[in-house]
């Protein structure tokens, strides 16, 4: 197994290898031929679309959303009970709040079995209320569905802020089981239905004078060309063409054959004489494929090349974009696909070549320029082996001379597996163009990891010194230590026809579960201080434990979360202190070698080693900033000025206090203004014109945090970089739930130690909510005694289904509201933890309005969450502070 770049970085010098002046002769790489002259169409950002990704308000949150860039998701509709949450009008303010643009209505999902009321097509055996979604038995001269269909589109029309972005899909795979699957004797009756569904569709929307009514179909589980010809010729007659055509490509073979499929159907549209439609792939992939960038890359470059949406198929739960986020707040790897593609809004896609086009498993790439902002960019992945990259095209008009390059790596950390911010692992300034070419050999972790090329002119940023300042770090497979007393597993990613999520490397350790178990491995640490070290594993439906021995002495327990399966990996994080040099470092069964700790069975896939001494200072340079209302790349720096804005999104990998530092340069006095996570936390000033750098010392919650930059005034800005301060957690205040004044039902479960939990304390309190009088009551104490803008994070479990499901956990989202006294002040949902004590972190933003009301938790709408603790800090340490840096 060859190791990530990232995982070797030690300095500049030791990883800096040559931009050549011809391809690179190693046998092992393959050639990605990449023309910027050759645009093929504006960015259309449809490939991220997801299906169910969405569940009830904030589960994905906000930052998770507008960071992942999802221009288009198929949720249930109003009423539906085929899944417990995700409703269309309960997730459309967050989904429209900055990049949705079509919401999509799987309207059978009315229905609460798969297939569709038992696969069979209903008759007129029930009469339903339109105001309430509600039936009665006993016919009435209406075809049920056709009833389903206006009640839901009733509440689509009269409830919606935008039922002009809605799509009505009035079936799903009628194919594949779901009423229609034999056309040789069920054809005239789909399109008869078709018919009736569409214009029944179109009267409602008519009745509330909205217009025409968009309307996706046919729908079909796969693409099938004589049932599609049949249903073009009908439609068209007719005059019910869907707006949107429909159908899925979910298995592996589809990697090869989507393309074809889709110049089938475009050949149909011109046999008949009509479109060229919007096409909408609405489900695609495997299991397989979800939250491994590396899979990503290949179905999101064919349906960008293509200009097709397309949505990631549901086979995990709902609310977490199909796999693609990790924990309530946090990036899987596959997030960061999905968020480097959508940085491509407002390019241009140009000329790809790949060595294997139409092939499953291959090397794939997306290429964009914007030329705006003088800013190329290349997105690729699916290969084992190295790349050479060869770049043409790069007009010297755009870019000049020479340019600087970045490259970043984004490898598999499993389906709840914490991503950090991808590492740049190569950097150089200043590389001189050949007629605008030049060849780039770029080093792959393995076909699951994804890589970001970023090109820009050259400015006076240093990039192959920020490079060198990274923390270092170092990443192991776990099949690479030495096993003892467990199995080494190797998966293949074809196997069972994709029904499996992937490990890296395609190996793992399994049966790690007897007093002999343990993983050793060696490391060479620079210099002596903190270090993090992440497990990536998965704790099968119950927490875990393991013990840490640092050169075989006791160090720490590594505490696992549940998960949804063996392979369904998640990570755990501990830090300890190392001293410069050699350490063996061994995760063991038992601490005492003689007890097994609870539920230690636990897969394990790769393990990663940080330093942490100086607080990870992670640097977001301008190059990746996403720009809007008019600002712009000018040389380098993102320009701000009036109503212009900048959106990152930065990392943390626990919540906690952290100085975010931006470096800026002013013509005039000015100042910059941070918004975190939708709330203006801070203005940082300078008096007159220069270069500056200012700081502020923020709250940032665990996972994804989106930061918006504005300078009404205007500014350049060089970079944004965060540094924990763990110090200044001293001025959070952490609340155990069992230590709380508790009213009505509410009540404390204490655990005992075999279960493993990651619950602190002695238990945690249950049976708050359904109703406001059962609430958990914290007291004002010091450190939240005074009025202002707080973070309460809420550490809780919810394992709640509703509901069966043919494969899929019926996952609810429980809410939990917050009160200052008898205030409403916050509230949120709080995903699936897969354990009833397995405990996950949430957190709200809250202005708190007196210095003695106390704090309650408590729910109007069902049961909250079980809760352990509360964590409360302010929002904001101290004032910034702003030095001249030349």
């Amino acid at each position: 197994m060859k190791k990530s770049l990232a995982g070797v970085v030690a300095t500049a010098a030791a990883l800096m290898f040559s931009v050549l002046s011809a391809p690179p002769s190693q046998a092992a790489s393959q050639p990605l031929k990449i023309d910027f002259s050759t645009t093929t169409g504006d960015f259309r950002g449809g490939a991220s679309g997801t299906l169910y990704g969405f569940g009830d308000e904030g589960a994905p949150t906000q930052a998770l959303i507008n960071g992942a860039h999802i221009t288009n998701t198929s949720q249930k509709p109003p009423y539906g009970t085929q899944h417990p949450g995700g409703d269309t009008l309960k997730i459309e303010d967050g989904f429209f709040a900055k990049h949705g643009e079509d919401l999509y209505i799987y309207a059978q999902d009315y229905y609460p079995e798969w297939p569709y009321n038992s696969g069979e097509r209903p008759g007129d055996e029930r009469t339903y209320d339109l105001a309430k979604g509600t039936y009665t038995e006993g016919p009435n001269g209406v075809w049920d569905y056709l009833e389903v269909l206006e009640f839901v589109v009733e509440a689509v029309a009269t409830r919606s802020e935008h039922p002009e972005k809605y799509v009505i899909i009035p079936f799903n795979e009628a194919d594949g089981g779901n009423w229609y699957p034999d056309w040789a004797t069920q054809k005239d009756q789909f399109l008869g239905d078709w018919e009736a569904t569409y214009n029944e569709i179109q009267e409602v929307y008519a009745r509330h004078g909205l217009g025409h009514a968009r309307v996706g179909g046919p729908g079909d589980s796969r693409w099938l060309k004589q049932r599609s010809s049949d249903f073009v010729a009908f439609a068209k007659d007719r005059k019910v063409l869907p707006d949107i055509w429909i159908w899925h490509e979910l298995g592996i073979e589809n990697l090869a054959t989507y393309r074809g499929h889709l110049a089938e159907y475009r050949a149909l549209e011109q046999e008949h004489g009509i479109g060229p439609l919007p096409v909408n792939i609405t489900e695609y992939g495997m299991l397989r494929d979800m939250g491994t960038p590396g899979q990503l890359v290949q179905w999101f470059s064919m349906f960008e090349d293509t200009k097709v949406d397309a949505q990631t198929a549901y086979w995990g739960y709902s609310g977490n974009f199909s796999d693609n986020t990790a924990r309530p707040n946090g990036a899987n790897a596959g997030w960061w696909l999905f968020k480097w593609y959508g940085d491509l809004e407002g390019s241009q896609t140009v000329k790809v070549t790949a060595p294997q086009p139409d092939t499953a498993d291959t090397l794939q790439a997306i290429a964009a320029r914007d030329d705006t902002n003088s800013r190329a960019t290349v997105l690729l992945g699916g290969s084992d082996d190295d790349v050479a990259l060869q770049l043409s095209g790069l007009d010297r008009k755009t870019f000049g001379a020479s340019v600087d390059i970045e490259v970043r790596e984004v490898a598999t950390t499993g389906a709840e597996g914490l991503a950090q911010t991808p590492r740049v692992v190569w950097a150089k300034n200043a590389v001189k163009l050949n007629s605008g070419a030049l060849n780039l050999p770029v080093q792959t972790y393995n076909r699951y990891a994804a890589y970001q090329v970023i090109i820009t002119p050259s400015g006076d940023r240093d990039v192959a010194k920020a490079y060198a300042a990274q923390p270092w770090t170092t990443t192991v497979e776990a099949e690479d230590t030495k096993v003892t007393g467990a199995d080494i597993t190797t998966h293949d990613p074809q196997a069972s026809g994709g029904w499996t999520w992937l490990a890296s490397g395609n190996k793992d350790v399994r049966a790690f579960k007897t007093l002999d178990s343990r993983s050793d491995w060696t490391v060479k640490v620079p210099r002596t201080g903190a270090y993090r070290l992440q497990v990536i594993g998965a704790s099968n439906k119950k927490p875990g434990r393991h013990a840490l021995f640092v050169d075989d002495r006791f160090s720490k327990l590594v505490q696992y979360a549940a998960d949804l399966h063996w392979d369904y990996r998640g990570s755990a994080e501990v830090l300890l202190d190392l001293k410069a040099g050699t350490h063996t470092l061994s995760l063991r069964t038992s601490q005492d070698g003689k007890t097994l700790l609870p539920n230690p069975d636990v897969t394990l896939d790769r393990y990663l080693l940080t330093d942490v001494t100086d607080g990870e200072p992670t640097q977001y340079p301008a190059s990746t900033f996403r720009l809007y209302n008019g600002a712009k790349l000018d040389h380098g720096q993102a320009s701000l000025s009036g109503k212009a804005r900048s959106d990152l999104y930065v990392t943390a990998m626990d919540t906690g206090y952290y100085d975010v530092d931006v470096a800026y340069r002013t013509k005039k006095p000015s100042d910059v203004r941070v918004t975190v996570n939708g709330r203006e936390r801070a203005k940082l000033s300078a008096k007159q014109s220069g270069s500056w750098k200012s700081t502020v010392r923020l709250r940032l919650v665990e996972g994804i945090n989106e930061i918006e930059l504005r300078s009404p005034s205007g500014v350049l800005i060089d970079t944004l970089t965060t540094t924990r301060v763990r110090k200044s957690d001293a001025s959070q205040v952490v609340l155990e739930a069992e230590d709380a004044r508790l009213e009505g039902q509410a009540s404390v479960t204490e655990l005992a130690a075999s279960v493993g939990s990651n619950a602190s304390g002695r238990g945690y309190v249950g049976y708050v909510g359904n109703g406001t009088e059962n609430a958990v009551v914290f007291d004002r104490v010091k450190g939240y005694d005074q009025p202002g803008d707080y973070d309460v994070a809420i550490t809780y479990a919810n394992a709640e289904l509703k509901g069966d499901h043919q494969y899929n956990p019926q996952v609810v989202d429980r809410r939990a509201e917050l009160q200052e006294g008898t205030r409403p002040i916050g509230h949120g949902y709080f995903r699936y933890t897969y354990d009833w004590n397995s405990f996950s972190q949430r957190s709200i933003a809250v202005t708190l309005k007196t210095a003695n009301q106390p704090l309650r938790l408590t729910s109007s709408q069902g049961w909250a969450p079980n809760i352990d603790k509360v964590t409360v800090a302010p929002a904001v340490l101290g004032s910034p502070l702003t030095q001249r840096l030349r």
